[in-house]
């Protein structure tokens, strides 16, 4: 049995089986809704439901709240149709959607830019092509059925060189994958990917001034996105701010550097939360969206690109829009929800 769905406005439509999500059934059919973390965490797949019967998998409350869910709004990565379903969705596009695929890939190298950060860098196979738009994800197909989420760092058109893609992979101890990547991991591994996952990319039709705001390894995505508007010539105001706890950890923060003498449209501005006297930090301090708001109180021009940490995602969606008018349809973002956050919130 499958049921209808119908997406408005843009009047497509995609069907979806007995037991399977919106979400699932759409990235299966090529079609672009917006998502992120895939399980109930981030809230990005939130849309209102117009008609039609659903049921909810496991989600957390910050994602759909009961009263949220009260008035129609759904998570399209956990929600299963019961009946033909319409729903109102935006940023629904054709382009949007490169095909999802599994690969086998091997790793190139690991370089340590931090403590606790990792470049990875995967060769891909040479026979395969492997599209995707700078800003979005792969998963690693773990023992057991798990799986780990990570953003690509570099940009697609790096491929014409060398088919791989560059990874930031912060170190959880105690984590499944993690651990193994700051330990027993070696060069010429082979590992299995799936992807491109995520709604998060540059709307390049549009012609606003952009934030770029990241904490942690957030930069990752970010980074992807600053390499494509360099390669395609994109000329919009740009600033990037990327929080980080200590100085250190703003682990290319020469890059940056370097790409701000190559792109006059682009500024930066990094902040620190938790500098100690011994780091000689003489930048910015505090939490890295409040900055934004310093800098910039009116946002209603805007376009907002956030990653990175839960807390500094959902903070900035908040403000940005009650605060400096950011228009809610301007704000895109990739929550990185780790295993851990995961299990605290369903604790």
């Amino acid at each position: 049995m499958s049921f209808n769905v119908s997406i408005q406005p843009s009047g497509r439509s995609f069907s979806a089986n007995a037991n399977e999500t919106l979400l699932a059934a759409a990235i299966r059919q090529g079609i672009g809704l917006p998502y992120g973390c895939k399980d109930g965490a981030c809230g990005s797949c939130k849309c209102k439901k117009l008609e039609g019967e659903v049921t909810h998998g496991a989600h957390q409350l910050k994602a759909l709240s009961p009263e949220e869910e009260a008035i129609g709004f759904i998570l399209s990565c956990c929600a299963v149709a019961h009946s033909d379903v319409v729903i109102e969705s935006r940023q629904v596009t054709d382009e949007s959607a490169f095909p999802v695929k599994k690969m086998p890939v091997r790793v190139a190298s690991l370089n340590r830019l931090s403590p606790d950060v990792m470049a990875l860098r995967l060769q891909l196979p040479a026979s395969d092509v492997f599209k995707y738009h700078a800003g979005q994800y792969v998963e690693f197909l773990l023992a057991g059925g798990d799986r780990r989420a990570y953003s690509m760092a570099n940009a697609p058109h790096t491929q014409t060189s060398a088919p791989g893609v560059e990874l930031h992979i912060r170190h959880m101890p105690g984590g499944k994958f993690t651990d193994h990547v700051f330990g027993a991991m070696k060069e010429k591994e082979i590992l299995r990917i799936e992807g491109p996952f995520g709604s998060f990319f540059l709307r390049e039709e549009s012609d606003k001034p952009m934030v770029l705001l990241a904490s942690g390894t957030g930069f990752a995505p970010l980074k992807a996105l600053i390499e494509h508007m360099q390669h395609k010539g994109i000329t919009r105001p740009a600033v990037l701010y990327w929080g980080a706890r200590r100085p250190a950890d703003l682990y290319m923060n020469d890059w940056v550097l370097a790409k701000l003498a190559e792109m006059p449209n682009l500024r930066y501005v990094p902040v620190v939360s938790d500098a100690l006297s011994e780091d000689g930090w003489t930048g910015r301090t505090g939490f890295v969206h409040k900055a934004v708001l310093e800098d910039q109180p009116d946002l209603s021009g805007y376009q907002v690109y956030a990653c990175g940490a839960p807390i500094v995602v959902e903070s900035a969606r908040t403000e940005y829009s009650a605060v400096a008018g950011l228009p809610d349809e301007e704000f895109f973002a990739d929550s990185f929800t780790t295993e851990a956050d995961k299990a605290k919130a369903a604790a």
